[in-house]
């Protein structure tokens, strides 16, 4: 059973003396961790948070730019998937060190430090990304049924609609089957793209120098537009408030000790989970580039065309319905966070609690309205623009996020003697201005490119 709010409370004299209440109360500390355990099973008791947060790294959404990236630019823009999970690590490591040395996930941060007009438009901004996100999700997940069993767009649409009554099952029975389920799903978009490798047969020297950053591609418009394009889209700003609260599931000690302890194994979680999220990412823009590049078909960026290509291609059978297995399997596991992700914030900004499945179906409304609309209008096409539009919605909120986070973080007031140290607080404004730089230089080539059309 969660523990209470009195018994979580931590106390920290920045936060102008004001408890912090539990973030997702019914899940609360309800894992215990074993406090006189071995070195493995404490990382096992720890392990999770971060394979749900690793989860907004390899969605629908970024589906589209690896593909482009691979059949275009051949392998060259692998060191870019490399850079900008680094630039993940970091600050999900922020986030999590956030949540347990203070006990305040982000958006009960924000509404602390922020005045509450401040506060309300942050939190008014997270929600359209996570609606954004949840769209990425829903057109993602369609499409995929749609390849795999010819199930029309409009109605894959309505079905990704239900997956409301699979979270609220899970929540019911327990944290830990969510964490269990989401690890299933990541294992088998992975197993499916491993096998893809496998049988695209990748220059394996080509792939060692993808991963050296070259200097063509800030030289050729055309991949610095996709690199940039990979970069602005990995960082999921929802992801920075969802992890700062599932960390404190954990019920580990209240003491300096204990938060020391609970930050070292919540990072091993969240960079070996984050290592998984690369290899997805490094993955699909490797079959991609082996796939398409070698044989001349540079204009393949669309999930559907990659889905028809992939097994006439490469001459193998299942190819193509391997492919569209890992999108579904990826569509369903963004579904699972966002919805925890809507709950987080809604609670933090505003301290309004709602039952879960209203918080879901609020959700779920504000992105399936405009997903019915485009599909209905538009079809396949329009679908693939809605996916587009929905990763520059999320650009758009990221530094909203990352600045406060890198922000709190560096105030020895409020983190106490868990502040960032000097380095990493250089290195967290450096990362969170490069990308505000980028996901800015993005917006307006999108822009621009939309008016000109």
């Amino acid at each position: 059973m969660p523990n209470s709010g009195i018994e979580a409370t931590h106390t920290t004299a920045g936060w102008r003396g004001v408890p912090a209440l539990p973030s997702l109360s019914e899940v609360h500390r309800s894992l215990v961790v074993p406090q006189s355990a071995s070195f493995l099973r404490k990382l096992i008791a720890f392990a999770g948070p971060g394979f749900l947060v690793a989860v907004g790294y390899m969605d629908p959404g970024n589906w589209a730019t690896d593909l482009a990236g691979g059949s275009k630019y051949n392998y060259a823009l692998l060191s870019v998937i490399m850079i900008s999970n680094l630039m993940a690590i970091l600050l999900q490591a922020l986030s999590l060190k956030l949540g347990i040395a203070t006990g305040r996930d982000l958006a009960q941060a924000c509404r602390d430090h922020y005045s509450r007009p401040v506060s309300f438009a942050l939190w008014m901004i997270c929600e359209l990304a996570i609606s954004a996100c949840d769209l990425a999700e829903i057109i993602g997940s369609a499409i995929a049924l749609n390849l795999l069993f010819g199930i029309p767009l409009l109605v894959g649409v309505c079905i990704t609609a239900l997956d409301v009554l699979v979270v609220l099952f899970l929540q019911n029975k327990g944290f830990r089957y969510i964490e269990a389920l989401v690890m299933t799903l990541i294992a088998v978009v992975g197993g499916c793209f491993a096998w893809e490798i496998i049988v695209s047969r990748p220059d394996l020297f080509g792939i060692g120098q993808g991963f050296i950053p070259a200097a063509k591609i800030v030289s050729d418009p055309g991949m610095l537009y996709i690199a940039i394009g990979i970069l602005g889209a990995t960082v999921m700003p929802h992801n920075l408030y969802l992890h700062s609260s599932i960390v404190q599931t954990r019920r580990y000690e209240l003491t300096s000790a204990g938060k020391r302890e609970a930050i070292k194994f919540a990072t091993i979680d969240s960079t070996v989970a984050l290592m998984f999220a690369l290899f997805i990412n490094a993955a699909i823009l490797i079959v991609a580039a082996a796939t398409f590049y070698t044989r001349g078909r540079n204009d393949v960026a669309e999930i559907q065309d990659a889905y028809k290509l992939l097994s006439p291609l490469l001459g193998v059978t299942g190819a193509s319905t391997l492919f569209a297995l890992a999108l579904l399997a990826s569509g369903q596991n963004s579904t699972l966070t966002g919805t925890l992700a809507g709950q987080i914030v809604m609670e933090g900004f505003l301290n309004l609690r709602l039952r879960p499945w209203l918080r879901r179906l609020i959700t779920r409304g504000i992105a399936i309205v405009p997903a019915i609309i485009v599909t209905v209008i538009s079809g396949e096409k329009g679908t693939t623009n809605l996916l587009v539009l929905s990763q520059v919605v999320l650009s758009l909120q990221l530094s909203f996020a990352v600045f406060p986070l890198v922000m709190f973080t560096s105030n020895k007031l409020k983190m106490g003697e868990f502040v960032n140290g000097r380095t990493v607080k250089y290195l967290a404004w450096s990362v969170a201005i490069i990308i505000a730089l980028l996901n800015a230089w993005l917006l307006v080539q999108t822009f621009r490119g939309w008016f000109n059309v």
